[in-house]
């Protein structure tokens, strides 16, 4: 009995202890800091029982203190700095990108190989080498290499609805580019055909769906245990991907680069340039690390590239004078409107006011809602307020960038919920402050396949409005609401739109 007594009051103090550093962390620093839970932290756990959804947080926690340069919050008991100040990020990201250049990740590369080594989780010197390796992949020249497999796939796509008008009254839009970009990623990155909107339940495609999933309670769960207790995730040896997901791509890259090796087969693809990599790199670049570089460029570009197509689709649908303007630049830069032979890379480059109608939307809804950063070595930051002191940050704390709500930041942008293209026509886009438009992250740690991304997405948008027109229908709302149960911005009910024949 006594034993249990001094046990149970050793757990009090313990517990006690903790709450007491959860409450005063940050008034003791003087940070002007969002209202903290015992034990919880901060309302993260809201995200997880239908709170708001994740966009909305961010916007909340955001605004709470709009002259402040950071502020502080409490991941249940860990520490996280919000950055505000536009000079602060650059300081933090660019500047003195050494002092925190890596990601928070709970993924360790010896648990889980084809996460834990890829070029967004890498950190340190590691990283360095990768993204060094990797990043002659991405230039011009090697984006014209893979763009005629990408012709090929929005081919596919645009001929599938030419073909059934039966179903192009009422497109869920998200599912259709969602199978685009399935598609243009099994050719470019893993060197397969598959034609996803022909054979709707191909593995490649349910697997990319699974990998990509992060709604409803248990996935929500699993990702915010993850960052809040990572190393007890370690020890219980959980993996972000099902087994069978992650089977089912190592075992597709191994067996293809085997045979490409055996065999001396070369295709345009980023398996053949992951390869050249390898045998250039001045390291050891294992087949592990190729499939991991290739999962995360499949991951990236999944889920992304197609949440993008259906936020432009469904702006251009409710801007009819929008549309209109768009698809007279795609018509005067294509001299054959009957089939893609007149689509190149460099007339993709060319459509300025398609970039313009894509960062308009990019500005709505970023692919991140929240950016992230590491410290690895101290640093001061100055006073957040006039009246209080500036603080150390240690290694090992964590920095956010709400993205989505420095976006809808009025300070940044004018009527900062409207859809406003010519915010980013060469008149107006450099009056746009640096670091208060970053939809691709910030620094050496930006995306790493944003030219790869806008290439897919301005090629299939240029096709679709060349051969349609974009209507609302009965299903569609004007105003989009992003889904509670998802971490990512997923529409509530979805985006339901009309691609009407062109006369």
């Amino acid at each position: 009995m006594e034993i249990f007594i001094m046990l149970s009051t050793i757990l009090i103090g313990i517990l006690l202890l903790f709450i007491y550093h959860q409450m005063t962390y940050w008034s003791n620093k003087g940070v002007p800091h969002i209202k903290i839970i015992p034990i919880i932290g901060n309302r993260f756990v809201t995200l997880i029982f239908g709170g708001p959804s994740m966009p909305e947080f961010s916007k909340q926690i955001y605004n709470q203190f709009p002259d402040a340069k950071y502020i502080g919050l409490m991941m249940f008991n860990s520490p996280v700095i919000l950055l505000k100040d536009l000079e602060l990020i650059k300081d933090v990201c660019v500047k003195n990108f050494d002092f925190c250049p890596d990601h928070q990740s709970f993924i360790d590369e010896r648990m889980d190989p084809i996460l834990g080594k890829n070029v967004f989780s890498l950190r340190g010197e590691r990283w360095r080498e990768i993204r060094s390796a990797l990043s002659p992949s991405f230039t011009t020249s090697k984006m014209k290499f893979l763009f005629q497999l990408i012709l090929k796939v929005s081919d596919d796509f645009i001929n599938y609805f030419d073909n059934h008008s039966d179903i192009t009254n009422m497109i869920d839009v998200k599912d259709a580019f969602t199978r685009y970009t399935n598609d243009v990623i099994a050719t470019s990155a893993f060197g397969i055909s598959v034609d996803s909107m022909q054979n709707r339940e191909n593995e490649f495609y349910l697997r990319g769906k699974d990998a990509t999933n992060l709604t409803g309670t248990r996935r929500i769960l699993k990702f915010m245990a993850g960052i809040i207790f990572p190393r007890l995730m370690r020890l219980a040896g959980q993996t972000y991907l099902s087994k069978d997901t992650n089977k089912f791509f190592v075992d597709l890259i191994h067996k293809t680069v085997k045979m490409r090796d055996e065999k001396g087969i070369v295709r345009p693809d980023m398996i053949h340039l992951l390869m050249q990599a390898r045998d250039s790199a001045g390291f050891e670049m294992t087949i592990d690390d190729i499939v991991a570089q290739a999962f995360i460029f499949f991951l990236a570009g999944f889920d992304t590239s197609s949440t993008l197509m259906s936020f432009v689709c469904h702006q251009l649908a409710y801007h009819p004078d929008v549309q209109s303007r768009l698809r007279q630049e795609i018509d005067s830069l294509t001299s054959d409107n009957e089939n893609n032979e007149s689509f190149s890379y460099d007339i993709i480059t060319k459509m300025k006011y398609m970039d313009m109608v894509i960062n308009e939307t990019l500005r709505l809804y970023p692919p991140v809602v929240i950016l992230d950063r590491v410290c690895v070595k101290s640093f001061d930051l100055p006073s957040p307020t006039p009246n209080t002191n500036g603080i150390t940050v240690s290694p090992g704390s964590k920095i956010w960038i709400a993205a989505y709500a420095m976006h809808r930041d009025p300070k940044y942008f004018s009527n900062p919920d409207e859809f406003i293209p010519d915010r980013f026509n060469d008149e107006n886009k450099d009056n746009i402050l640096p670091y208060s438009f970053v939809p691709f992250g910030i620094g050496p740690r930006k995306c790493i396949g944003e030219r790869f991304g806008m290439m897919e997405t301005k090629l299939l948008l240029a096709r679709i409005l060349q051969k349609f027109i974009i209507k609302p229908t009965e299903k569609s709302t004007k105003d989009i609401i992003i889904d509670r149960s998802s971490l990512n911005l997923v529409p509530k009910g979805g985006i339901w739109l009309q691609f009407a024949k062109r006369n």
